[in-house]
């Protein structure tokens, strides 16, 4: 299978994200930059704690431990997945206490950054990371905006909208499924749910749905062109009256959905937005049955989410240990099992196989066309908030709950919410982050 992605390239673009390209894959040993490093022998089937804010559902755990026992023979590894409150807390206490020793930490871009200080440099890891193709915009943001390395990258994600073809029979005439504009997106809804009868459009609206993700890189960016800095602005506005529009047309149990891919499968709605972890069993029945696209694009562009996850060393950690782990893990081998099993792309250069899940390979082609749109607008996670990434989360959780299940005033409550989001950030003394403008000082609330 080919693809027009390719992480080996070295244009520094928002567009070289979330891309692979179909050539020789490469894959240098990051440990054989170590030559001398000095610890404890990597021998005899030692134990090490890997301490991730990844797969923290049980299924997904249980895959990647499947994969960490095939791929990692040496040292015996020992996988812990926290939610990042727990995860930031454990490192800050652990790391440099003597207490427990932490081999290696594998969380998002978001989570590491508040522990900087925890982390050590990996500098010397770098050549042979970009020897195996990760970008070199990519290895740049392990650096957090300074001259040393922090982590290297380890895999990578976005979210798409999943369809039905039945729901095919309702799309506006002129619209393109594969070009949607919001204002196709709600007319689409709306008119499924009118000749249906029913709703045939769900949203990700549990309690532990992803929506907020959906207005913090979707909606917002694509409305506002940024995240914080125009957040009661009159495009905000904007974005939320529409947001009041589309939900009138979801099925009302998406406030039960935690992810959109049961049921999507069980028939219950036919089209659904959703991060690709959490869509990729919707397909696997009857695969020719569906199609995965790109989200839509509004006035200010195509705002998507890059979801980046990275490998760091905690500064009291056997380095020698951790590159060997990491290392095992960087190979295009291990990370096309991540794919196939936990749905998050490689980000070495390797080649799709041929036999990838027919659901993979429906997903590979809408995340490569959503970062690749001329429209495209990169959006972070929320960075360095640390503990405080829940409150953070929480404000656009908030935001939907009174605009779009209370039925509020979009400008009243954007405005309240505006001044508890400066609150937390002011707090946690952190700047801005893509798509707002980047820059030294706290980041303020527009």
């Amino acid at each position: 299978m080919s693809v027009p992605w390719d992480l080996g390239g070295r244009q520094s673009s928002r567009r070289s994200f979330l891309k692979m390209g179909a050539g020789v894959s490469i894959a240098i040993p990051l440990a054989s930059t170590l030559a001398g490093c000095t610890g404890a022998s990597t021998t005899g089937g030692s134990s090490f704690m890997f301490l991730s804010t990844q797969f923290t559902p049980v299924e997904e755990k249980q895959r990647f431990e499947k994969i960490l026992a095939d791929r990692v023979t040496d040292p015996k590894v020992s996988f812990n997945s926290l939610a990042v409150g727990d995860f930031t807390t454990q490192v800050q206490t652990l790391v440099g206490s003597g207490k427990a020793e932490i081999g290696l930490l594998g969380a998002l871009h978001g989570d590491l950054a508040p522990l900087t200080d925890y982390l050590a440099d990996v500098d010397d890891l770098v050549p042979a990371a970009a020897a195996a193709g990760i970008s070199d915009d990519m290895l740049a943001l392990g650096k957090f905006g300074g001259t040393t390395q922090k982590y290297i990258p380890w895999m990578q994600a976005s979210y798409v909208v999943a369809v039905n073809k039945k729901a095919l029979d309702y799309l506006p005439a002129g619209a393109d499924v594969n070009h949607l504009t919001y204002d196709d997106y709600v007319a689409w809804a709306e008119a499924g749910k009118k000749a249906t009868g029913s709703a045939i459009f769900g949203f990700p609206a549990g309690p532990k749905g992803l929506y907020h993700r959906w207005v913090q890189g979707y909606l917002l960016p694509s409305f506002t062109g940024a995240q914080v800095t125009r957040f009661t602005s009159d495009d905000a506005i904007a974005a939320w009256e529409y947001m009041q529009r589309l939900w009138k047309a979801m099925n009302p149990a998406s406030t039960n959905y935690d992810n959109m891919q049961e049921p999507l499968a069980r028939g219950e709605v036919l089209v659904a937005w959703d991060h690709v972890a959490r869509l990729v069993d919707a397909p696997k029945e009857k695969p020719d049955d569906w199609l995965m696209v790109p989200s839509p694009t509004g006035p200010k562009g195509l705002g998507y989410m890059l979801i980046i996850a990275g490998f760091a060393v905690p500064k009291d950690a056997d380095k020698a240990q951790a590159t060997t782990v990491i290392n095992a893990l960087s190979t295009p081998q291990a990370q096309l099992d991540v794919l196939r099993q936990n749905a998050f792309f490689p980000v070495v250069k390797a080649d799709l196989p041929s036999d990838l899940p027919a659901p993979i390979s429906l997903e590979a082609a809408a995340v490569a066309a959503q970062a690749s749109s001329p429209d495209a607008l990169l959006a972070l996670p929320p960075i360095g908030l640390g503990a405080k990434d829940g409150e953070m989360s929480q404000v656009f959780k908030d935001c939907f709950t009174a605009i779009c299940l209370q039925g509020q005033s979009p400008k009243s409550v954007v405005t309240a919410q505006a001044e508890i989001m400066q609150k937390i950030l002011d707090e946690a003394k952190v700047p801005c982050w893509a798509p707002d403008p980047i820059g030294a000082g706290v980041c303020a609330v527009g």
